[in-house]
């Protein structure tokens, strides 16, 4: 084994394989007798594609340049589906109008064009009879409203079902098709804050009844159980449990633990249980990690189903005893899995990769707990590892905390390329669940209830001192990346500490009050729970905005925006730019073109991540080998 400077260390891995090799999949259902599922091409320009199986071989259901992707919420979800007959209905990106395609044909427009390009958008459907069920949201002169909505499968049309709140979801008919149940919330609410599970007459929609729900319980996923009963996940102990609720009767909990048998609603059309055909429930709940398991309604009991080294699940269809799956672990490559019930067997149907590094090159992620000064902090740390290099003596490894968007969102053990990327070179990686992130209850996520700013960054501080304190990081080499929120946290902490070497944001948030005025629907409130509602807070505004504390920053910044991000747009990483200027902090700025909330073309995420790690490379002095030089911008001498 050759000694090398961390960071120096030769890899195999390159930026190209991260995305090249690489197709996400979503999705996952049993059309007629094949399996069909979602996966965005980068190499396709970051389109999302439907796909199956023939004869062994991967083939398109929808060709290019055909893109199933919706753009309610910005989010979107369930954005395709499929008719009893074979046939796809999806939402294409460039018009967000639905079509109809019987494979090996052309798309049909089920749907009017609008006057204006894209604004009237579809989201998590479903085929009910001879309709489409969806969630609507209409764009008319900067209003924006949403509705359930059924189209007809034959083209003849369109009629609303329901309205009445700011959003809506989850929209489900009784098995008799007299009543409808949906998932309601307005502003300033997000949908984990507070939700209402609301049922009404077809006949009569506008005179709708709460079943379920408040701004301070967070409801999703109703199903019927019959027409006069339904399934619901409600965190009303404080975390995510499942309940029978009945038009006219009690709220009974199937089983109460504490464990999240749910996740924030993100994207559309998500789901953390599916009834099975004998009645029992198929779940996923998470303490940390994921864990599958079926729950009988009745006696409560729950059979955990054993899947070696799968650390998260997320559920697809089913057709007898075999459902689909998204899965992976540490050591586990992310993809579609097919599961059979009765014999617990795991059999790979697409993975995310078209290959995964050796796996000597792989991580080995391990769950760590971190104590700070007021709480104790999650994550997972991903020491160096080549089975060709290792470090120089007396030299401890430079490490990046990586910081997730959300801010709720939630990370486990897992083999992800890209912290290969990283650590195969000799860079650490630690991935941080800080306060407010999912999977460990809703006290956990309302840590950073008014305290945007100040949990995030004080965690992410203590994970990384941790590592340092226990001698596995050089404690003046740390980085701290993040996008979108985790971008803020990246700013906050680079702004209010000197913690950190260096820090990169993606589209992350800098600024506070025209964020609110110009980001999208979805989010524009979300600042009232995070920091404080306006007028009220507006001193908060201003002085947690990292812009505002560029005085306090003493190391270089990469920002990466896209241009066309309408979450969080180009004019906060430009007043960021702008102020380092002011101050001469060296930084670079990479904008691109076509690009939005989260890079999806192939020569972008490359470009993205060479940069990224050339860098480091200046800031904490090691050279990457074969990887281009960043020019950052510096004060002229």
């Amino acid at each position: 084994m050759t000694a090398l400077a961390f960071g120096s260390w030769p890899s195999p891995i390159t930026a190209a394989d991260l995305s090249s090799a690489g197709h996400p999949i979503e999705g996952g259902r049993f059309v007629g007798g094949e399996i069909w599922w979602s996966e965005l091409r980068p190499a396709e320009g970051g389109r999302t594609a439907i796909c199956r199986h023939i004869d062994g071989e991967v083939h398109p259901v929808l060709p290019a340049p055909f893109n199933a992707r919706t753009r309610v919420h910005e989010y979107g979800g369930g954005a395709w589906t499929a008719t009893d007959d074979g046939d796809l209905v999806f939402a294409e990106f460039s018009d967000q109008r639905l079509y109809r395609l019987t494979p090996g044909g052309t798309p049909t427009p089920l749907t009017v064009k609008p006057a204006v390009a894209s604004s009237i958008r579809y989201a998590e459907l479903s085929v009910v009879g001879s309709d489409v069920i969806a969630v609507r949201e209409t764009h008319d002169a900067g209003e924006v409203s949403r509705d359930i909505v059924a189209v007809d499968l034959g083209g003849g049309g369109l009629r609303s079902l329901v309205s009445g709140s700011d959003f809506l979801a989850f929209p489900t008919l009784s098995p008799d098709g007299t009543r409808i149940a949906w998932i309601a919330w307005n502003h300033p609410q997000m949908p984990w804050d507070g939700t209402e599970l609301r049922v009404a007459s077809l006949a009569d929609p506008e005179n709708w009844t709460v079943l379920l729900g408040s701004t301070e319980e967070s409801v999703m996923q109703p199903q019927w159980i019959d027409n006069h009963s339904l399934y619901a996940i409600s965190d009303r102990t404080g975390w995510w449990n499942l309940y029978s609720v009945g038009i006219d009767g009690p709220v009974t909990p199937l089983r109460t633990l504490d464990a999240d048998f749910g996740a924030p609603l993100w994207r559309l059309g998500s789901s953390w249980y599916q009834v099975l055909g004998d009645g029992t429930l198929l779940t996923v709940r998470t303490v940390g990690t994921d864990t599958l398991a079926v729950l009988d309604p009745v006696s409560g009991t729950l059979d955990d189903i054993e899947l070696d080294g799968v650390t998260s699940v997320g559920l697809g269809g089913s057709s007898g005893s075999t459902v689909l799956i998204k899965g992976g672990g540490a050591q586990l490559a992310n993809g579609l899995f097919a599961l059979d019930l009765e014999s617990r067997q795991l059999t790979c149907v697409r993975s995310s990769f078209d290959s995964v590094p050796e796996s000597a090159h792989l991580p080995e992620g391990r769950q760590a707990t971190f104590r700070g000064p007021r709480r104790e902090v999650h994550a997972i740390v991903y020491a160096p590892r080549n089975p060709s290099y290792e470090g120089l003596d007396g030299e401890l490894p430079p490490y990046i905390a990586f910081v997730h968007g959300g801010p709720t969102a939630h990370v486990v053990p897992a083999l992800n390329p890209l912290f290969a990327y990283f650590t195969s070179r000799g860079i650490g990686v630690v991935d941080v669940n800080y306060g407010g992130s999912s999977g460990y209850g809703r006290e956990y996520r309302n840590r950073l209830r008014g305290q945007w700013g100040v949990v995030d960054v004080e965690d992410t501080i203590a994970a990384v001192q941790g590592l340092a304190e226990s001698g596995l990081a050089d404690p003046r080499r740390l980085a701290i990346e993040g996008g979108s929120a985790g971008g803020w946290t990246v700013l906050a902490a680079l702004t209010s500490s000197d913690v950190f070497a260096c820090g990169a944001s993606y589209f992350g948030v800098a600024e506070l009050e025209l964020f609110v005025a110009e980001t999208h629907d979805f989010e524009s409130r979300y600042i009232d729970g995070l920091i404080g509602p306006l007028p009220e807070a507006i001193d908060l505004y201003r002085t947690r905005a990292p812009v505002n504390n560029v005085d306090g920053l003493s190391c270089p910044v990469l920002l990466l925006q896209g241009l066309d991000d309408p979450i969080v747009p180009p004019s906060q990483a430009e007043r960021f730019r702008d102020a380092m200027v002011q101050k001469g902090i060296p930084h670079a700025y990479l904008a691109y073109e076509g690009e939005s909330h989260g890079f999806r073309k192939l020569e972008t995420q490359v470009n993205a991540r060479e940069a990224e790690l050339s860098f480091y490379g200046q800031v904490m002095g090691f050279t990457p080998p074969g990887i281009p030089e960043l020019q950052l911008w510096r004060p002229a001498t």
